[in-house]
């Protein structure tokens, strides 16, 4: 029916023991959450709708019940590399990106989507954002990203692969389109770029030209303090190493 992969198997128990998992033993500091609450909120927010009806706001209620501090200056915005990420942000203890919060750490690289009149999901197929934009899973992570940018304070770092075809930079993309226009000048002191590329891969981009530089020149714009590093040797050390 749909081009894209049905929902994954065991749905709801991944999503409560990941729950579980987030507030005893990843990051205990957040308290209490109740997960079961969580998983209705999570599935009353596309389940018995149409597939291709799903906006941003339905996962409000989810949103409110995983919502925690994010520790200033831990913030890690990313594009095209979401496992360097993960391995560098370290499950929060180095940098805490938006898989390492509650309410990203839950949906991590899951499927989800239900059926118009029908209180089941669909195992068989879900729609790709190609065949419509408002699916189950491309609005979790848009609010997801919303809400990520809109608690984020202090030094915020952007990781962008250099290698990545089309540009560092990508636009449209969750970081250009939800996560930039949501940041709270406010909160944050400075923006820094790391621009690394792949180790055997071509260098696309990099600080100050192409995409990059239309990145630095649009939060320069917007008034922020930025900064940018090409491949930065931390981050560079973690690719060597994989």
């Amino acid at each position: 029916k749909w081009k894209g992969e049905g929902t994954t198997q065991n749905l709801e128990s991944i999503i409560i023991g990941r729950c579980y998992d987030y507030i005893r033993i990843v990051n205990p500091a957040v308290g209490e959450k109740n997960c079961s609450q969580i998983w209705e909120a999570f599935k009353n927010a596309f389940i018995n709708k149409d597939p291709c009806s799903i906006l941003p706001k339905d996962y409000e209620l989810f949103i409110n019940l995983t919502l925690h501090t994010i520790p200033p200056n831990k913030s890690l915005f990313w594009e095209n590399n979401q496992l360097l990420v993960n391995s560098f942000a370290d499950r929060g203890r180095r940098y805490m990106s938006l898989g390492d919060t509650l309410f990203g750490f839950v949906g991590d690289f899951l499927y989800w989507c239900g059926q118009a009149d029908s209180p089941g999901l669909d195992y068989e197929s879900c729609p790709t954002t190609v065949e419509c934009e408002n699916n189950a899973v491309e609005s979790f992570w848009r609010m997801a990203s919303i809400t990520y940018a809109q608690h984020s304070s202090g030094v915020i770092r952007v990781l962008l692969n250099g290698s990545a075809d089309g540009g560092a930079y990508p636009q449209p993309g969750f970081f250009a389109d939800y996560e930039i226009p949501n940041l709270q000048k406010d909160k944050i002191s400075q923006i820094i770029i790391w621009v690394v590329d792949d180790v055997e891969g071509p260098d696309i981009d990099s600080c100050g030209v192409n995409t990059v530089k239309t990145l630095e020149t649009r939060l320069k714009t917007l008034g922020y303090d930025v900064t940018c590093t090409d491949n930065h040797k931390s981050v560079m050390f973690l690719l060597c190493l994989d």
